[in-house]
């Protein structure tokens, strides 16, 4: 099969998914998402305000995931410059936008990540890393990391699949598991995930698979459990994410001949509580060359929003917050079961 992902055509790509996932709905019979909202009466879906500006800052990482829906990896050369970071900043410093997230890639590897950090810290605003935890221990340019999040109270969200080595090393390659337990004590060593630390480092958990994630709670009681009696290592509160059948997991299902199931799966699971509550409601989602979307797994289709407004340069936060929310078949994703979102269960 021809890779979905061949370099040199990521926009041909978006819509080749987009086509696939019509494709496979219309043969099983699958009603569209917009309908379902419809049918909860929550369509057209629109925001409920800007509360929090989610920045991929590149697609460069240390990293090649399995389920990574940015494709990001080594050899990845988008990369945001301090000209658009600057303009992020402008909009953060909006009266009602509370919260800078930080995606990528490993966002880490941007050469300006650390004044992004120090400038965003200045306005007083809540900032969230999204942190492969690897990326802490790649060399001395890295191993600092801890102490400067540390020293701006930098919330830290990280991947961890499965506190097991052999599930969390399928998923993520050869040795993260032990790399990434080496990072977590490290962080641990400095207060963060410590009871009474105001310094907060939240785990997140993907299925290894074409599976819903479990219930959160019982998942979180599960891994603070294992990875404290095993590995000595703490957190704070773990986040239960849906694989999205987009990018690289939509390539996987394809060849594991599992689309159709995951797809059927999804609708069947669809839960009216979780879409009024997903992520693009309360969240701008900002690509690294300043273009705007109504969540990160849009950007990764190229669904840009529509509206007078298309870059964070041209930040208006009443405008933004009265607009219609793209949809397709892959927002299935976020309203199955419990509801899936950058911060977890929904419902």
């Amino acid at each position: 099969m021809r890779s979905l992902l061949a370099r040199g055509s990521e926009l041909a790509s978006s819509k080749e998914q987009l086509k696939i996932l019509t494709e496979v709905s219309g043969k099983l019979d699958l009603p569209s998402f917009s309908d379902k909202l419809k049918e909860a009466a929550l369509y057209p879906l629109r925001p409920t305000g800007v509360d929090i500006l989610q920045v991929n800052v590149g697609k460069l990482c240390n990293q090649t995931c399995k389920h990574c829906h940015v494709d990001a990896g080594p050899d990845r050369r988008e990369i945001m410059n301090r000209e658009t970071m600057e303009e992020c900043l402008v909009a953060l410093a909006t009266p009602g936008v509370n919260t800078l997230d930080i995606t990528g890639g490993a966002p880490e590897m941007n050469p300006n990540f650390r004044w992004f950090v120090e400038e965003a810290s200045k306005l007083g605003k809540k900032i969230m890393i999204r942190c492969n935890l690897t990326i802490l221990l790649a060399g001395e340019k890295y191993r600092d990391l801890p102490e400067f999040f540390a020293e701006h109270k930098v919330e830290v969200v990280s991947s961890l699949p499965y506190f097991q080595k052999r599930r969390t090393d399928a998923q993520r390659g050869e040795g993260v598991f032990d790399r990434s337990i080496e990072a977590l004590r490290k962080l641990n060593s400095l207060g963060y995930g410590i009871p009474d630390s105001d310094l907060v480092l939240n785990l997140v958990y993907n299925p290894v698979g074409s599976f819903l994630a479990g219930g959160q709670s019982t998942l979180e009681n599960d891994f603070k459990k294992e990875l404290k009696q095993v590995y000595d290592v703490q957190f704070n509160s773990l986040f239960a994410l849906s694989n999205m059948p987009i990018s690289r997991f939509l390539e996987s299902l394809l060849e594991s001949g599992n689309l159709e199931a995951y797809l059927e799966k999804l609708v069947t699971a669809f839960n009216p509580v979780a879409a009024a509550g997903v992520m693009c409601r309360n969240t701008l989602s900002v690509g690294w060359d300043g273009s705007l979307y109504d969540c990160d797994f849009n950007q990764m289709l190229d669904m840009k929003i529509e509206g007078k407004i298309s870059k964070i340069s041209e930040f208006n936060k009443s405008v933004l917050d009265s607009r219609e929310i793209l949809l397709h078949q892959h927002c299935y994703g976020c309203t199955a079961g419990a509801g899936s979102s950058c911060g977890g269960s929904i419902a």
